[in-house]
């Protein structure tokens, strides 16, 4: 399903592709845990442990938009059609574990060799990473483009693992269907980078013509679902960080009612780096700024900050951030 010429360029980047569809890639955060140089902001904010976290996607290369800020090489986009075979839940699972073990290999400190070494890696993570107990699925692509997404996510949960979905919000339709068969994640995020119709359509080139009405929809029925819930911003500097477009981004809050806001800073690596270049990266104050203005807006709290990654979670109660066993 993946042609040989994008396999290419995603060998190239450091994704495994598992099976006909599916890719993991280790995230920069797990190799700093491994190191114990540092965690991301999932394991601070939501106590997700970074060494034991796969990054992974079921649609890799599928997706309806072209987002000017994406890291991913958006031009090798194939659609919103996933034609062939597909692969079914427990394969891309066992396949995403068995490619995560492959490429922690390099990782590991062989005792008895006469080769020395300069790894830092802590080796009782580097054993506990052998068996990842979180699936973010988010890594590339639009993940709910796979028919049997729900699928996937019973099959992590009957593993007793967790999940996070993240999506742009344009299946509101997928989204109901996976609270009626009770098959949502343990936290399920929705992208949202402009705060109006007019930056949207050149900001992401959607090839969904009602794109702008398809992610309200999928905003107005968040509050009613029953999981964790993320409004998640992507903040460009020149472009959605003025106090008019924030104050939009209020009222799409409010109408998402979400569990927590990640605002996130435009980071420029990748592909993006062409795109929009350094020069549209904010800093932590113009960050604080614009969290300021966005915490009066909607009444929400700071509740924890990531600065490394420029990330920031609002919400109302710091208490809820911790994942608990009740919700795995």
């Amino acid at each position: 399903m993946i042609p040989k010429k994008i396999k290419k360029v995603l060998k190239k980047q450091h994704y495994r592709i598992v099976g006909n569809h599916s890719a993991i890639q280790i995230c920069r955060w797990t190799k700093n845990s491994l190191r114990d140089e540092g965690v991301c902001f999932k394991e601070q904010f939501y106590g997700i442990k970074a060494h034991r976290c796969c990054q992974m996607t079921p649609a890799v290369m599928w997706c309806p938009n072209r987002c000017e800020h994406c890291w991913r090489a958006t031009e090798y986009t194939i659609g919103e059609k996933m034609e062939g075979k597909l692969n079914s839940p427990k394969e891309i699972v066992d396949g995403c574990i068995e490619a995560q073990r492959k490429l922690l290999e390099g990782f590991k400190i062989l005792p008895k060799t006469k080769f020395k070494t300069s790894s830092k890696v802590n080796m009782e993570k580097w054993k506990e990473a052998q068996e990842p107990n979180h699936f973010s699925i988010s890594l590339s692509g639009e993940s709910t483009l796979y028919a049997k997404i729900g699928e996937l996510i019973q099959e992590i949960r009957s593993r007793r693992k967790t999940s996070f979905l993240v999506t742009n919000g344009l299946y509101p339709e997928k989204i109901k269907e996976l609270a009626e068969k009770n098959q949502l994640p343990t936290q399920l995020t929705v992208t949202v980078n402009t705060s109006n119709q007019e930056q949207y359509l050149p900001f992401h080139k959607s090839s969904i013509k009602n794109a702008w009405k398809k992610l309200n929809e999928t905003l107005e029925i968040l509050s009613e679902l029953n999981c964790r819930t993320v409004f998640r911003m992507n903040l460009v500097k020149g472009f959605n960080m003025e106090e008019k477009y924030l104050k939009e981004f209020a009222e799409l809050i409010k109408k998402a009612n979400p569990k927590f806001v990640h605002v996130k800073g435009y980071m420029s690596v990748g592909f993006a780096r062409e795109r929009l270049g350094y020069e549209k990266m904010p800093d932590n104050k113009e960050m604080q700024k614009a969290v300021d203005i966005l915490t009066r807006e909607t009444e929400l709290k700071l509740l924890d900050k990531h600065e490394r990654s420029r990330a920031y979670v609002l919400g109302k109660n710091k208490a809820d951030m911790k994942i608990k066993k009740s919700e795995i």
